[in-house]
């Protein structure tokens, strides 16, 4: 079976560098890129400024003018184009199904969103209902820190969010997945916050209770990371517990490769799809932000 790596691009400045680092993806994969465009017009037909028959060309040209930028720069890549005929959360979600395609990456603006939000809606919208894991990558993105730091973001570390009390098992091997295609290595961070009644007491908490407490989250994330040590054994780990899981993540994104948190899938359409810990990561990551649906 083909492995396939989805991107989607509407000609702008964001969805080209995803379609870039979709394409290192996809050569790191040896699969083949598949570039997404989706406009509701080419559905009907109707719009206040083209002519009907010119929407279809349009879409048309933006997919050639993305795929032939890339294989510009991948020579050897397999490029393959579609135009999804569709408005572009739906669209993108449709085109993309488990088992058709590994990753889904979008740009952090365009494809709807406006300018001046840090995450188009429509990004945000697609991590949310996404049935494969969606990349998110801000514009510009120069790579991790160090030597190698490309777009394709071949230097850095993967962080990983790891909720220590319920691990999510799908989320902790995909990061250990892309951090073995990379040689990277994993850093697992685990934010936890002061229970309540500490809250409560009013004044200092005593720095022994804290360490006791740290202690027994950090007991906690080995535990929660050690099926996915044993089955990788070739990548390296750092377990870091922090206080705040959101800030905690988010400051640890600094020159990473790739960010990956976790999506629960919901049974019902309604409410917000993206957990706090998810939503602050695609908002203020200075990296990739990969968000895995599990469950």
């Amino acid at each position: 079976m083909t492995r396939i790596v989805a991107a989607g691009v509407d000609g702008s400045p964001a969805s080209t560098t995803a379609a870039h680092w979709a394409a290192g993806e996809a050569l790191r994969r040896g699969a083949v890129l598949r570039l997404l465009h989706a406009w509701p017009w080419l559905t009907d037909g109707v719009s206040s400024f083209a002519e009907p028959g010119d929407l279809p060309a349009a879409a048309l040209q933006t997919l050639e003018a993305a795929a032939a930028e890339v294989r510009e720069r991948h020579p050897g890549l397999e490029v393959r184009t579609d135009a999804v005929l569709d408005a572009p959360v739906d669209g993108l979600v449709a085109a993309v199904p488990v088992g058709e395609a590994e990753l889904l990456v979008l740009g952090s603006r365009g494809l709807g969103g406006f300018s001046g939000l840090l995450l188009g809606s429509v990004s945000m919208a697609v991590a949310g209902r996404s049935a494969v894991p969606v990349v998110v990558v801000r514009e510009p993105y120069e790579g991790g820190a160090g030597e190698g730091g490309t777009v394709e973001g071949g230097a850095g570390e993967v962080v990983v969010g790891v909720d220590a009390h319920s691990p999510e098992e799908e989320v902790l091997a995909f990061a250990f997945r892309e951090a073995a295609l990379r040689g990277a290595r994993v850093r697992a961070v685990h934010g936890w916050d002061l229970p309540p009644m500490f809250g409560y007491a009013g004044g200092a908490v005593p720095a022994t209770e804290v360490e006791q407490l740290e202690a027994l989250e950090a007991k906690l994330l080995s535990l929660a990371v050690a099926v996915q040590r044993e089955q990788h054994p070739e990548v390296e780990v750092v377990e870091d517990v922090r206080l705040g899981a959101a800030r905690g993540l988010v400051e640890a994104s600094a020159g990473a490769a790739l960010v990956v948190v976790g999506r629960r899938r919901r049974p019902i359409e309604f409410g917000p799809r993206l957990g706090r810990v998810a939503h602050a990561a695609l908002h203020h990551a200075e990296a990739p932000v990969a968000v895995v649906p599990q469950g």
